[in-house]
């Protein structure tokens, strides 16, 4: 939705001009039998939620928003509510408007068409808790800098055909093998042609470590349509494995003794004020393996506050039991030169394609995040490190958890939180996260966080991931 200013409510000029574009698409979505529009938002534990209306309803949506109870942003995984300062109870409404932007009819559901959502108030103006907007604001004051960033998910699931809430894997070919794909080769042929329909790119599809698991990368986006390609992505996986007879899981634990799905996050800083376009500064610097002061500035404030930024991309209770060392989960707050056991792994890419593929990948985070949030937290923390121009510690060439405990002491290599528990306590203590995501939202998570605490008191690691499994 293309509103001037973050902080104000919809003119009467915009919801006419937002309405009469939404008009001008019906009659092309009627010609290829579109029946409804899904509109999407993620909640405060990942959850994607949505309201739909039927095609002839989209150009009131567009203008007014559909109505929606702001309780949501106090969900738990299991659908329960906890209350807090800024969410929870019977109070309030929102109104969802659908960004036009990127309405697209969904290749793996026949007759509907999907548009991510923004939540605003009664009178027009954002939602506090609206985690497109907070994105938002996040891009739009690192624009003010003369910065932007190129963003993508990486999206890992695995596939089940058993009964009932039984995992049992879909595929059973080796780790990466070829197997896996012949196993699957209509079901991933489907996926690629329904995803390709709906405008993703995708850049590589290939069978991951555990029984059944498979992960998909695509192209770098603006952080906003990143966020939303995501959503996109995993709806088009569910919708195609429902289709070929299995249920598709993205939960980071799916089974107790199994790896489990992470959901790495790839970033890159642009200079846009260089003369001759964008420049990437995490290359062609004088910096850690060609970084520029700017780039490794951006990569250690995101390094300073991982600890605390777990409480947004490790949300879960589940989280902690992928989150440990040698899984290439990224357990430690460390970072490295293609180092898969760091939680923060420098990519060069291939030499001659530098300048445009190098980035840093965020290995410690999952699929339980909103990946709206995810990225704010994640701009904000790289925006202080730029203001404040700090500099990395030596990189670690080696899995952490082999280096001696005294070592790690001294060359700052730190075991991150190895509960949900712990990671709150660094994300209520982190002056960056608490000044730029606002009282309400800091309250919001927090509440939310202890709730799945405390729903999961006492409960085996078994009895986590079965009551977690199908959820995300």
């Amino acid at each position: 939705m293309e509103v001037a200013s973050y902080d104000r409510v919809l003119s009467g000029r915009e919801r006419a001009a937002l309405g009469e574009r939404a008009a001008a698409l019906v009659p092309g979505l009627a010609a290829k039998d579109v029946e409804a529009v899904a509109l999407t938002y993620v909640d405060t534990s990942g959850i994607t939620r949505t309201k739909a209306v039927p095609v002839a309803r989209l150009e009131h949506a567009a203008a007014w928003g559909v109505g929606m109870s702001p309780v949501f942003d106090a969900f738990l995984l299991d659908d329960s509510i906890v209350t807090g300062r800024f969410a929870g109870g019977p109070m309030g409404d929102l109104r969802l408007h659908p960004d036009l932007d990127r309405l697209v009819p969904l290749a793996a559901m026949p007759g509907w068409a999907w548009a991510p959502a923004d939540r605003v108030d009664q009178e027009g103006a954002p939602h506090p808790l609206d985690a497109r907007w907070l994105l938002r604001r996040e891009v739009a004051l690192l624009a003010a800098l003369g910065w932007s960033v190129r963003a993508a998910f990486e999206v890992e699931w695995v596939l089940s055909d058993g009964e009932g809430e039984d995992f049992a894997p879909a595929a059973g070919g080796p780790a990466y093998g070829m197997t896996r794909i012949s196993e699957l080769a209509g079901y991933l042929r489907d996926l690629l042609k329904a995803l390709a329909a709906t405008g993703v790119e995708v850049m590589q599809i290939h069978p991951e470590y555990a029984p059944g698991q498979y992960e998909l990368s695509v192209a770098a986006q603006d952080p906003v349509a990143a966020a939303d390609t995501s959503v996109l992505v995993r709806e088009t996986i569910r919708a195609v494995s429902f289709e070929h007879g299995m249920v598709a899981s993205f939960s980071p634990k799916v089974l107790a003794d199994s790896v489990g799905n992470g959901g790495h996050v790839h970033l890159s800083l642009w200079n846009d004020d260089d003369v001759e376009g964008p420049v990437n500064a995490m290359a062609s610097g004088e910096g850690p393996f060609g970084m520029t002061a700017d780039g490794e500035a951006f990569t250690a404030g995101i390094l300073e506050s991982l600890p605390a930024l777990l409480a947004v991309g490790a949300p879960s209770v589940a989280s902690y039991l992928r989150l440990v060392p040698s899984h290439w989960a990224g357990a430690f707050a460390c970072w490295g030169l293609e180092n898969r056991e760091a939680a923060l792994r420098f990519i060069t890419g291939p030499l001659g394609c530098r300048a445009e593929a190098a980035n840093l990948e965020v290995k410690c985070f999952d699929a339980a995040a909103n990946p709206y949030l995810a990225l704010a937290a994640l701009l904000a923390t790289g925006r202080m490190g730029v203001s404040a121009e700090l500099v990395l510690p030596e990189p670690v060439d080696v899995g952490p958890d082999a280096v001696p405990a005294e070592e790690r002491a001294g060359r700052g290599i730190v075991a991150l939180p190895s509960s949900l528990g712990e990671a709150l306590a660094a994300f209520e203590r982190d002056p960056v996260l608490n000044q730029t995501l606002g009282e309400a939202v800091v309250d919001t998570i927090a509440t939310v966080r202890r709730g799945e605490i405390a729903l999961f008191e006492g409960a085996s690691p078994e009895e986590v991931t079965e009551a977690t499994r199908w959820r995300h």
